[in-house]
């Protein structure tokens, strides 16, 4: 599994395919191995697919930092750094969405198309999750074993009419994000980090060709966001997904073409 130091840690990484760097940033306790398998097996097809884990999740190092969105984003660009790439296409989901956003406006040099996914500005201006939604996110995790959370998770990503009718694939799921689970500690640090996230007056900035992802029924992160966003964002274009949750896999493949069609087209 391999490692590269960048600022004061070291970042588990991983790469796939060739051609044209695709840097794709994970959400709150997220790691590589959440991601679905079609859509890095899609994605390299075309282009050389860069993953990795955030600072604090999976194989990555903690460290003893205040957590912020803008220091994700610094480790994002040192990570391409170390790798040698100068510039990529980035797509960020939830926290990773900010964090791509806090790239481009940063790091404007090294973002090709920059795509935003389930996610929002942050600050005033974005649309908060309901009371109950946000409960269950903060429900004290302490004493809950690692598979119990990740299960209490899964209504938070997935519609309940999905899970219902693919009992077999969130199985799938659920073990993939077990192989390493975030730490409370680490949970926290993330958590942090979004609580302070605003990009909200200087979104205008970012001349990065645009594309925003969002699921209609994502209670996580509501879809309203999208549209802030996307009306904030120069020219930024916005596609919504009508039987969606948080992570789009309910229409995984119409995802995958309007992602495609977006990073090919010149």
């Amino acid at each position: 599994m391999p490692k590269v130091k960048v600022n004061d840690i070291q970042i588990h990484y991983e790469v796939y395919g060739a051609g044209f760097p695709m840097l794709m940033i994970t959400g709150l306790s997220a790691n590589i191995d959440w991601w679905d398998p079609r859509i890095i097996q899609e994605l390299s097809k075309k282009f050389k697919v860069v993953v990795f884990d955030n600072r604090g999740a999976g194989r990555t190092d903690i460290s003893n930092r205040t957590y912020s969105i803008r220091l994700f984003a610094e480790d994002t660009a040192g990570l391409m750094h170390a790798l040698k790439i100068s510039r990529a296409h980035v797509f960020g989901i939830s926290m990773g969405g900010m964090i791509a956003q806090e790239l481009a406006l940063n790091y404007p040099e090294k973002v090709e198309k920059l795509v935003l996914c389930s996610t929002n500005c942050g600050g005033a201006k974005a649309v908060l999750p309901s009371h109950e939604v946000f409960k269950m996110l903060m429900a004290d995790k302490s004493a809950v074993s690692p598979e119990d959370i990740v299960k209490m998770t899964m209504p938070l990503l997935l519609t309940e009419d999905f899970i219902k009718g693919n009992l077999d694939f969130v199985e799938l799921r659920v073990q993939q994000m077990l192989r390493a689970p975030i730490s409370t500690e680490a949970f926290m640090r993330q958590l942090n980090a979004i609580m302070t996230f605003n990009t909200s007056d200087r979104l205008s900035q970012i001349r990065t060709p645009t594309l925003i992802l969002h699921g209609k029924k994502d209670i996580l992160v509501p879809p309203e966001n999208g549209s802030i966003l996307a009306e904030a964002i120069p020219n930024a274009k916005l596609v919504y997904f009508e039987n969606s949750a948080h992570g789009l896999i309910e229409e995984i493949d119409k995802m995958i073409h309007v992602l495609l069609a977006f990073l090919t087209e010149s």
